[in-house]
């Protein structure tokens, strides 16, 4: 082996190393790193050099593989063409069998490998060409759910406003008439003065005999 040949994983390392230098307390007293800048230019990925100008699904010719099928993706039938594909690795497998069983160290067994290995390349070459439409379609699931969870939202808070509208309404016809009101408070006008004409009639009883009462003293003396 070289020296400078680089060992790169095929996966990413373990996250325990960056849940520790994002828990709660380093984030509450600022010790978190920062988010990475953004990229300019070219970036590395398992080994592998990108330009942030790249298509998001490379043409097969850029990437020097052989296409099997149309170029133009609007003449694809990508359904037609995955059965297809999938048929002719079946075949190309079952070729291989009989190529390692008849004569497993001719040529013909790697040329056989690479076949299948192109086939499968074209296969996910396709499956990816879905990715955009299957974002557009995630996208378009997430605005629905959040569309549904604002009208049950405002559903609940329609029924909570029409119930406090009907409580209050029946607090308000509950309340007495302001005629009512008035006839009371003009009967306990007439009943205090009542009560006022006796407490008269009482105090001035009670001040003749009071007087009697004095005369009677005055004279045994």
């Amino acid at each position: 082996m070289s020296v400078d040949s680089q060992q790169v994983s095929s996966l990413p390392m373990p996250p325990k190393q960056y849940i520790s230098l994002f828990s709660d307390d380093s984030v509450r007293i600022g010790r978190a790193p920062p988010p990475p800048p953004p990229i300019q230019d070219t970036y590395s990925m398992f080994g592998v050099v990108f330009h942030v100008d790249d298509l998001i699904i490379r043409p097969l010719e850029s990437q020097g593989i052989k296409r099997l099928y149309p170029q133009n993706p609007q003449n694809v039938d990508h359904k037609r063409e995955l059965k297809k594909l999938n048929h002719s690795i079946l075949v190309n497998f079952l070729d291989l069998l009989d190529i390692l069983i008849k004569a497993p160290n001719t040529n013909k067994r790697k040329e056989k490998i690479d076949d299948i290995n192109l086939l499968f390349i074209h296969m996910h070459h396709l499956i990816n060409e879905f990715r955009p439409h299957q974002a557009r379609e995630t996208l378009r699931v997430m605005l629905e759910v959040q569309k549904r969870q604002r009208l049950e939202t405002d559903e609940r808070f329609q029924m909570h406003l029409d119930s406090v509208a009907e409580k209050l309404q029946s607090c308000l016809a509950s309340l007495p008439d302001a005629t009512d009101l008035d006839s009371k408070l003009h009967a306990k006008t007439e009943d205090m003065d009542v009560d006022g004409s006796m407490q008269l009639e009482l105090e001035d009883k009670c001040d003749s005999l009071d007087k009697l009462m004095c005369d009677i003293v005055d004279v045994m003396h």
